[in-house]
C-alpha cells in the first residue's frame, strides 16, 4: 500500500478510523530522508495500516497543531485516538515493533484513559 499524503482536509477523515502512523517530514531533513524508504517498506508489508506523510514545509498549520518541532516526528492513531508520538527516525525493527504494540494494544483501557484524560483537560 503507498502511503497517504495528509492535509488539514483530509486529516480528521484519516486518523478516525483502524490503525494510523503519520510521519511529519520535509524534503531538506537528511534523517527524514533516511527514515523515508523505512517507512514505505512498512507500508507494503502492513496492509491493514495507514500510511500517511505530512509535508511539513506544505502543511505548516497540521504540524503547528501537533506540536511538532523537531523532525522527522511519527505519530501513530488507533481508533481515533493518538496513542503514539515521538521525534526522531526509527530504524526497521522499532517502526514494526511499535506497529506490533499498537496493533496489541487493549482498546478499551485506551479509551478509558483517554477519555479521563480529556474530562481532565476541561
Amino acid at each position: 500500500m503507498a502511503t497517504l499524503t495528509l492535509t488539514t482536509e483530509n486529516h480528521d477523515k484519516t486518523v478516525e478510523d483502524g490503525i494510523v502512523l503519520i510521519d511529519f517530514w520535509a524534503g531538506w531533513c537528511v534523517p527524514c530522508q533516511r527514515f523515508a524508504p523505512i517507512f514505505e517498506e512498512s507500508s507494503e508489508t502492513h496492509e491493514d495500516v495507514t500510511f500517511a506523510k505530512v509535508d511539513t514545509e506544505d502543511q505548516q498549520e497540521l504540524a503547528m497543531r501537533y506540536g511538532v518541532t523537531s523532525i522527522p516526528t511519527l505519530v501513530a492513531y488507533r481508533e481515533g485516538i493518538p496513542v503514539f508520538s515521538q521525534a526522531g527516525a526509527l530504524p526497521q525493527s522499532a517502526l514494526e515493533d511499535l506497529i506490533g504494540q499498537v496493533k496489541n494494544l487493549d482498546m478499551d483501557e485506551v479509551r478509558k484513559a483517554y477519555a479521563e484524560a480529556q474530562e481532565k483537560q476541561d
